[in-house]
């Protein structure tokens, strides 16, 4: 079976240390790695007027960027599967497993 484990976080240094512990977990086992995939970071803008009434050009911006990263897996073990899911991941980090090819 192929999973993908997907990773999401606002935190870039957060992220990078949940993908090495995710790896260095799953490489101590027989299951086949395809690397670690970056994909683009999706950021969101924000302008806010600092006073609702009066002087619209005083204005605040504010950015959230959002990261995300993948790593596919091929195992046919269901211990490997428990072992990704009693990983204890940082807070800030959601973790998602989907699977992508069953035989």
């Amino acid at each position: 079976m192929k999973f993908r484990i997907v990773l999401r976080s606002f935190d870039n240094e957060l992220i990078d240390f949940s993908c090495t512990q995710l790896r260095s977990i799953l490489l101590k086992t027989d299951c086949k790695l395809k690397g670690l995939v970056s994909l683009p970071t999706k950021i969101k803008r924000f302008c806010v007027l600092r006073s609702p009434h009066i002087d619209k050009d005083s204005r605040e911006h504010f950015e959230l960027r959002l990261y995300k990263r993948f790593i596919d897996l091929e195992t046919n073990s269901p211990v490997i599967i428990d072992l990704l899911l009693k990983a204890e991941l940082p807070a800030g980090v959601s973790c998602g497993l989907k699977i992508i090819e069953n035989k």
